[in-house]
């Protein structure tokens, strides 16, 4: 049996613990060796993305340490994934960086690529939005981009569409950024907010009862807003929706 490391991300970890439950145990489900190793921190990404990529070299080496023995390493964020994909490297153990780099995999690309999976088996009853998140759809290539002329596909929905009683809504604009982008909701907040508030709308004129997709940072940019908006939409990781009934 193949083993599967467990990445979680630090602000998953930390604030949305249930995203790496749901991705733990549907691994799980699925007849896999799941291991979290708990000595993993930080991937470094949030250093990078800040111009300091040159400081993430302990957390490089800690990722190596982690999860270089591994068959599979899977995680419930495309950005994390994307960056680890990328930028990993270490002077001590470069081989063991390079190797990690083609074996790490965000959820719904394991799924659908590796295990291909085609019955999970779930059930949610609700009307949900799926927001494709930059990294995953621009990076992973979770999706096809609307604004190229080529055949469609969307990795997240095959696998939603597994999901009995769950009911796709459409979207206006469903490759559109809702603005976190990480360090950028700092920087430039108020560019940020407005960003998020238009994808939020777009969700709720079109009749969402949850907003889902494989980035839970994307996920809590646009839970604050719908909080502050006091609305009743809530959002999900699409772990916890295909984990669900």
């Amino acid at each position: 049996m193949k083993r599967v490391g467990l990445f979680i991300p630090c602000y998953v970890d930390q604030f949305y613990p249930n995203a790496g439950i749901a991705t733990y145990q549907l691994l799980k489900k699925l007849g896999l060796d799941v291991t979290y190793p708990t000595g993993q921190t930080c991937c470094g990404q949030p250093m990078a993305n800040s111009g300091f990529e040159h400081l993430t070299q302990n957390c490089n080496q800690l990722f190596v340490d982690n999860f270089a023995e591994f068959d599979y390493i899977v995680s419930p964020s495309g950005s994390c994934v994307l960056h680890i994909k990328e930028h990993l490297h270490t002077e001590k153990s470069a081989e063991k960086a390079a190797a990690i780099r083609t074996k790490v995999y965000e959820l719904v690309e394991f799924l659908v690529d590796i295990l291909k999976v085609k019955n999970l088996k779930a059930k949610f009853p609700h009307k949900v939005g799926l927001h494709q998140s930059c990294h995953g759809q621009r990076g992973l290539l979770l999706t096809q981009m609307s604004e190229l002329v080529a055949p469609y596909f969307s990795k997240p929905q095959q696998l939603l569409a597994q999901v009995e009683g769950l009911e796709l809504i459409d979207l206006k604009r469903e490759d559109e950024c809702c603005g976190f982008g990480g360090t950028f909701c700092i920087v430039e907040e108020a560019v940020s907010v407005k960003m998020g508030k238009d994808r939020v709308k777009d969700h709720q004129v079109n009749g969402a009862e949850y907003i889902t997709g494989a980035d839970m940072s994307c996920l809590m940019h646009m839970e604050g807003i719908l909080k502050r908006e006091n609305s009743k939409i809530k959002v999900l990781h699409i772990a916890e929706i295909l984990n669900a009934g």
